[in-house]
């Protein structure tokens, strides 16, 4: 973003914080604009970069409803179930194999 501080790595000033140490802290942003950013330095690749918003404004989580509650343990039990077998694996299906493993590699499941 173009006109922003950019701080390097834990040199922000106090008052900043990202959206992840708002969470930890129990806010979020609330439509705050983002007010700077830090970048990392990395090898190879351009710096990892985090935006800065103010802890001052940051407003309290919203606390999560029955709806939200149950919309969420929906969504994980989908991403659980094996769309081959319809069986929940107990862990949530990679992607590469779009499947469960032993639907994946029936014949080294046999073999075991």
């Amino acid at each position: 973003m173009a006109g922003l501080p950019v701080y390097t790595w834990h040199l922000a000033p106090d008052g900043l914080a990202t959206r992840r140490q708002l969470r930890a802290l129990g806010l979020r942003p609330g439509g705050q604009d983002v007010v700077a950013q830090v970048e990392r330095p990395r090898y190879r690749r351009g710096p990892l970069i985090a935006y800065l918003y103010r802890i001052d404004r940051a407003k309290p989580v919203r606390p999560m409803t029955c709806a939200k509650r149950a919309a969420l343990a929906k969504a994980n039990a989908a991403r659980r179930t094996c769309p081959q077998c319809r069986t929940d694996a107990g862990y949530v299906i990679p992607v590469s194999l779009g499947m469960c493993v032993p639907c994946a590699y029936p014949e080294e499941q046999r073999a075991a």
